[in-house]
């Protein structure tokens, strides 16, 4: 073989090499709002780390959005995730990272993931899905997301005021009505239906659920719930905020700019 053909096989195959099947574990699998293990049920996001997941680096884009359905697989990457064999709609993937919102179809109980890389398999891995599986997304380790109502951000150059109504944004709080349709983003609001064991907690302290002024979905965004709060005339200063139902409560710690 002459050195010149030796070079030009080198150069191909350093530039393309075999891909590796996708490789994580239990321990890689997490919430996508909180990045905690075990908050996972039906039309809610999770997030799968690992290595191999994708040979490219990709968010969801206005290409991957047609007619109104979310997309099973990301324009140009070959992943897919299947959830009890059933894709999820993927939102972002990376080599390390892929980012999936549960099929809303599935019901409480067992599940499977699986992640498949242009035709590789990664491991089957089991999951527990619950009926709901509140948490609410943040904006850094400790400050949830919230809005001024329609407005800005709440952060703390811009805290909340006591009395205000401010908009927190969450997912996995579970059935709706109307129902979510899968791969469907929902255009209308819709209700949670257990509204009536719904709880926003301030400082491990219930508020007054006449103060929740809706809980469901935010239309336009698959997967992604919002809670209308009207804040108590006596809140504390930047008080840690839960919400769940019952003794299911979204991860402590996460507080709400407030003064």
């Amino acid at each position: 073989m002459t050195g010149l053909l030796a070079a030009i096989l080198w150069t191909t195959l350093a530039q393309d090499p075999t891909p590796g099947a996708p490789v994580y574990t239990a321990a890689g699998i997490a919430n996508g709002a909180a990045n905690v293990a075990g908050y996972y049920a039906p039309n809610s996001f999770l997030s799968i780390y690992g290595q191999n997941l994708a040979y490219v680096t990709k968010p969801i884009g206005p290409d991957d959005v047609c007619n109104g359905q979310l997309p099973t697989v990301l324009t140009g990457t070959g992943v897919r995730v299947l959830i009890n064999q059933i894709p999820g709609n993927i939102y972002y993937v990376s080599p390390g990272q892929v980012n999936v919102l549960i099929p809303p179809l599935l019901v409480a109980g067992p599940a499977v993931v699986q992640l498949i890389n242009s035709g590789l398999a990664g491991p089957p891995i089991s999951i527990t899905l619950a009926p709901a599986a509140p948490v609410l997304f943040q904006s850094d380790a400790t400050t949830l997301t919230a809005t001024h109502g329609n407005g800005p951000l709440v952060t703390q150059d811009q805290p909340a005021s006591r009395g205000e109504v401010v908009v927190l944004y969450a997912t996995g709080l579970g059935q709706t009505a109307p129902a979510a349709i899968p791969n469907e983003i929902p255009q209308i609001a819709a209700s949670i239906t257990d509204r009536a064991d719904f709880r926003v907690l301030l400082n491990g302290l219930d508020i007054d659920p006449r103060l929740i002024l809706y809980a469901g979905v935010t239309p336009g965004f698959g997967g992604l719930f919002q809670i209308n709060l009207q804040l108590p005339p006596d809140a504390p200063p930047n008080p840690q905020i839960q919400i769940g139902y019952g003794a299911q409560l979204s991860p402590a710690g996460i507080i709400l700019p407030l003064q």
